[in-house]
């Protein structure tokens, strides 16, 4: 049997015995819950116990006998987190890590590494399999990582903290101008692999968004300043990507190829999804129209047709057509040979 579903098995066993708590299972319990044989059982029981983790084994009112995890073995481990919470951490360190921006990915590894230090050795020898199998491919990280950056988040956290005022020395990516703005930092975003700066401008009187790699430098000020306007507790909720706008309603049909595909992820939590027929659907959201929601659909290429509003139909035609005029013509099928 393959390592992977042999500690994926134990594993859902250690669960499995946590949650009964002092109760305890009987072997047999365990046997059906795991869809396994009574031997099974007890060859994982072994191999746990030989990991280090507290089991025990004792007989009930019923004679039987059944298996428990001694919770007081780790109580006040790691600021008192159970044996359970802090395996689970200590597993899910793969995938947390592939989520987290650079400047927290290397606190959290570090964090990780002090909570896996009130493991006995053999248990984090077991654990230290759990990430293999279970694997997280991140988003494409922006350039910019380092130490430069991770003074910047410093500063602005310490800004919005203590509602500090700040400058920032920024590049735009559309003038690719340098311009210095003095804002109120409210929130710091993750998305799509980066981070980004939603702050109040108040030369605008609104709130913008800096993406963090384009920041050259950042100086707190002495002046406070108070809150305009209550953000969100969800980063960009109109968007599909990284942008803020009115949302609208958009209509987006799909042909069948691509039907399934669709259908069976949740783009955002406005949309709609209503069969048309032949294996087609029909996605409706309530977006704000920006480049994140146009590069979605051209991503289907010829699978997607907007149907609604007017001018977010002329913009996807008008990107195919400028695509279409980068390559050269295509001849036509020859009809001269027989």
């Amino acid at each position: 049997m393959p390592r992977n579903a042999e500690v994926i098995r134990q594993w859902t066993l250690l669960q499995e015995i946590a949650s009964a708590r002092g109760a305890g299972l009987t072997i047999d319990q365990l046997a059906s819950r795991g869809g396994v044989t009574t031997r099974t059982i007890r060859r994982d029981l072994q191999a746990l116990e030989e990991a280090g983790f507290p089991l025990y084994d004792r007989r009930g009112d019923d004679g039987r006998t059944r298996w428990a995890l001694n919770g007081q073995a780790f109580r006040g481990v790691a600021a008192g987190l159970t044996l359970s919470e802090l395996c689970a951490l200590y597993f899910s360190r793969a995938v947390v890590n592939a989520l987290s921006p650079a400047p927290f990915r290397r606190d959290l590894e570090r964090a990780l590494d002090k909570l896996a230090s009130a493991l006995p050795p053999h248990m984090r020898r077991f654990l230290d399999d759990l990430p293999r199998v279970v694997a997280s491919k991140p988003d494409p990280r922006r350039k910019g990582d380092g130490p430069a950056q991770d003074a910047a988040v410093s500063r602005l956290l310490e800004a919005m903290l203590h509602c500090r005022q700040a400058s920032i020395t920024y590049r735009s990516q559309s003038s690719g101008r340098t311009k210095l703005y003095l804002l109120h930092p409210y929130r710091l975003a993750h998305a799509q692999g980066g981070l980004y700066l939603l702050a109040y401008v108040p030369e605008y009187g609104a709130i913008r968004t800096f993406a963090l790699e384009r920041i050259g430098g950042v100086a707190l000020l002495e002046e406070r300043f108070k809150p305009q306007e209550a953000l969100p507790d969800e980063a960009f909720p109109h968007s599909l990507g990284v942008h803020s706008g009115t949302p609208e309603p958009v209509e987006v049909e799909f042909e069948a190829a691509a039907a399934d595909y669709v259908a069976s992820r949740q783009w955002h939590p406005s949309q709609q999804v209503e069969p048309i027929g032949g294996g087609r659907v029909r996605v409706a959201l309530e977006v704000c129209v920006d480049p994140p929601l146009q590069r979605w659909i051209l991503g289907f290429g010829p699978l997607a047709r907007v149907v609604a509003p007017a001018r977010l139909v002329e913009a996807i035609a008008r990107q195919l057509e400028e695509a279409l005029a980068r390559y050269p013509q295509r001849r036509g099928p020859d009809r001269s040979s027989p």
